[in-house]
This record gives structure tokens, C-alpha cells and sequence, in this order.
């Protein structure tokens, strides 16, 4: 999920950025230390919007750099558990498919793509074995996560498409049609029911 923080935090001016007005050279020391990079406190930062507040500046003896205690707004994604998540499949292995969500990639065990046996098959799709549906690169999907991991260099994340409403958005067209028919069919035999108490 997509969130607008307001942060406040010693931010460490380093030396490169002396010549510029200070707001400015905060500005830039933010995007080079927090933009791209992500933590379990922030997830994934995207943007330094603006920077609201600055107090003087400090300089510590034997750190060349200046520190200006600071109130700034950016822009982060954080993947939240059990939220609902929109993607593309990037790629298909033999235990399942990765899908880009928002600037991660989350990943989709082979037993969590279909409520099927699913299989890979020769062509480089998962393939369910009675619904014959097929998962493959390029799809959209819709998931949710089920499981985040901080881990490591970057989160794992754990994605299923097991649940009603979940799945490849082909998938879930037909399932909205086949839905419209039987709902049709069964109003059609109500229909003819009351007709015929008449």
C-alpha cells in the first residue's frame, strides 16, 4: 500500500553538499539516503516530497558532515499482510511464478497459482491439470500477500491466488460470466415455477 510519512530525523549533510542552501543540500542528501533503498520501519522509499522544517545545523567533531534535525514528507510502499495486490507475472519457475507488485516482486508457490493439481509444462506455463487454466509470463493477476519476510538484502514476499476473487484477471472475467448465467438460469426456473402455480 502507498503511504504519504511525515518524518522527523537528524539528517546527516555530507561535505559534497556544502556550496548549496541548506534546505537544497537536505533536499539532495535525502534523495541520495533514503530514495531506492527500503526497511522494515518504511518498506520501499519512492520519493522525498517535500522538507517542511529545518533547525540549525550541528557539526560533531571528527565527522566532517553537518546534522540538521529535520521534518520532511515521502512517498513509500509497504506491503502490508493480507492486502489485495495487483500485478504482472515476470516469471514462471518449477515451483511457481513471480509477479511485480507496485516496485516489488512477490512470489507465488506453484500451490498457491490455482485451487488445481498445477503443473509446468513444455511451453513454460504453470498448467491446471482439471480446470485447464494456464499461468504465464505477461499475466495479470490479482493476489494477496500472505507472508512478508525482512530477511536479507531485500523482503520476501509470499503471494496466493487460492482465495475466491484471486487469480488471473482472465480467469476472473469468466468466472464473472459463468456467475451472470447461472444467476440468469435460476431466475429463468423461478420464473416458470411461479407461472405455473398459477
Amino acid at each position: 500500500m502507498f503511504y504519504l510519512l511525515e518524518v522527523e530525523d537528524f539528517v546527516r549533510v555530507e561535505p559534497k553538499h556544502f556550496g548549496l542552501p541548506t534546505k537544497e543540500a537536505i533536499e539532495k542528501q535525502l534523495n541520495e539516503s533514503y530514495v531506492n533503498s527500503v526497511s522494515k520501519e518504511f518498506g520501499y522509499v519512492l520519493s522525498i516530497v517535500s522538507v517542511d522544517y529545518i533547525e540549525d545545523g550541528v557539526i560533531i567533531p571528527g565527522d566532517g558532515a553537518a546534522y540538521y534535525k529535520s521534518k520532511f514528507n515521502m512517498v513509500v510502499w509497504r506491503p502490508e499482510l493480507h492486502e489485495l495486490v495487483y500485478g504482472t507475472i515476470t516469471d514462471i519457475t518449477n515451483f511457481g511464478a513471480f509477479m511485480q507488485i507496485g516496485p516489488a516482486q512477490g512470489m507465488i508457490h506453484i500451490s498457491q497459482t490455482m485451487d488445481d493439481y498445477v503443473s509446468l509444462s513444455k511451453t513454460g506455463t504453470l498448467s491446471g491439470k482439471s480446470s485447464r487454466r494456464n499461468l504465464a509470463k505477461d499475466d495479470d493477476c490479482v493476489a494477496r500477500i500472505v507472508a512478508i519476510s525482512y530477511k536479507g538484502e531485500m523482503p520476501k514476499i509470499g503471494l496466493t491466488m487460492r482465495q475466491p476473487g484471486l487469480g488471473k484477471v482472465e480467469w476472473l472475467e469468466e468466472d464473472k460470466k459463468k456467475k451472470v448465467l447461472v444467476e440468469k438460469k435460476a431466475s429463468k426456473k423461478t420464473e416458470k415455477g411461479a407461472k405455473g402455480k398459477k
